[in-house]
């Protein structure tokens, strides 16, 4: 999609980061966006913010991991702005830990929202895209998607789903023969955002549990300082932009990440053991 000026995007957890460097990216193009996230104020603030500056901007309240919000955010969107173009599922959030000491509502909240988030989206937006045989989908992954880093299970677990639904979804919007519909994954590393602070939107139970636990406060530190480290989210909105107006599918936004990438599938394919990812 070379033309964006005019036509639609939908961005899921749009208050913040990525999502709301997405945002602005779009609107700096003369895009109308959807902006979706669960932190309510938040999300008022970041759309007042882009309203201030000229766009053309919705803000809705989404569980991404409820298929019926989803659903309800789409009718939302159309209802609206009467059009879909480009669908962002970028929502996301993270928590770490030794897959032996994981709890059940850890996985559930993690998957919930890193995998079926994407899943509802695809679930909701794609029917529309194929329908007008136009559009662009960007799954946000990460280069957890491809690595398989300890003390991080659920979110490398999610993150790998995303990445293979996305494959398949290029593949079968072109058995469907909707093959102006592009699909891009994104692969990031480190960006300065707040996910390490993502239990602020756990469940009220997980968030007690967890409460002065010393390993999550010392994954929560340790990640913190990695993402200080990062790069602006502003930068991964400019590649987006980039993979959707020339269709490329893999969006790494590190360079070091293609090596990261190269060393595991070679030690898959020399039979050695799994290497980490990160370095």
């Amino acid at each position: 999609m070379e033309q964006l000026e005019g036509k639609v995007a939908v961005v899921t957890g749009a208050a913040s980061g990525i999502g709301f460097a997405l945002a602005k990216a779009f609107v700096a193009e003369g895009m109308k966006v959807a902006m979706g996230d669960i932190e309510q104020d938040a999300l008022d603030a970041a759309a007042a913010e882009l309203r201030d500056k000229g766009g053309d901007v919705m803000a809705f309240t989404v569980d991404v991991a409820a298929a019926d919000e989803v659903d309800r955010f789409r009718d939302a969107v159309l209802e609206s702005f009467g059009a879909v173009h480009v669908v962002c599922n970028n929502a996301g959030v993270g928590s770490g830990g030794l897959l032996w000491e994981l709890s059940d509502a850890q996985w559930q909240w993690v998957v919930g929202v890193d995998l079926f988030g994407v899943v509802n989206g695809i679930r909701a937006f794609v029917p529309k895209l194929v329908a007008q045989n136009e559009g662009h989908v960007v799954n946000t992954a990460s280069i957890a998607g491809m690595t398989s880093t300890p003390g991080m299970g659920p979110y490398n677990a999610a993150k790998h789903g995303v990445v293979t639904i996305s494959e398949t979804l290029f593949h079968e919007l072109r058995m469907f023969g909707a093959s102006n519909v592009g699909v891009s994954v994104l692969c990031p590393g480190f960006v300065r955002t707040r996910i390490a602070e993502s239990d602020r939107n756990a469940p009220a139970e997980l968030r007690s549990s967890q409460a002065g636990d010393p390993q999550a406060e010392g994954m929560r530190s340790l990640i913190q300082t990695m993402i200080e480290s990062g790069i602006d989210p502003d930068e991964v909105a400019r590649q987006v932009l980039d993979a959707i107006k020339n269709r490329r599918f893999y969006i790494f936004t590190h360079p070091e990440s293609i090596n990261w990438v190269r060393a595991r599938f070679d030690a898959i394919l020399e039979g050695k053991d799994p290497v980490s990812g990160f370095g």
